[in-house]
């Protein structure tokens, strides 16, 4: 058998074609919101809820409200820069912030 063919049968996955795999990528969620479920599971709070603090707080940068989540919720910083980046663009694209 030509060394090739065998690479290749090695390398595809069965059953998928590169146009499924393709589809499957581009539906995973991606960018902050991926830790969304992670963080619902760990914190016990839905992410709306979090947003609502992100909004009412009096601060307005975005590390200062990422060491306001870490400080004062106990959130690690990868949660708590996914939950401002995610939110600070929500505000940007509706007109706010």
């Amino acid at each position: 058998m030509d060394p090739i063919k065998i690479i290749s049968m090695v390398v595809r996955p069965p059953g998928r074609t590169p146009a499924q795999r393709r589809h499957l990528m581009t539906d995973a969620v991606k960018g902050p919101a991926s830790y969304f479920p992670s963080i619902e599971k760990k914190y016990g709070r839905p992410i709306a809820e979090w947003q609502e603090a992100i909004r009412s707080s009096p601060l307005t940068k975005h590390m200062e409200l990422v060491g306001w989540l870490k400080s004062e919720h106990g959130l690690g910083h990868g949660h708590a820069n996914a939950l401002v980046a995610h939110t600070l663009a929500e505000d940007k694209a509706a007109g706010g912030v």
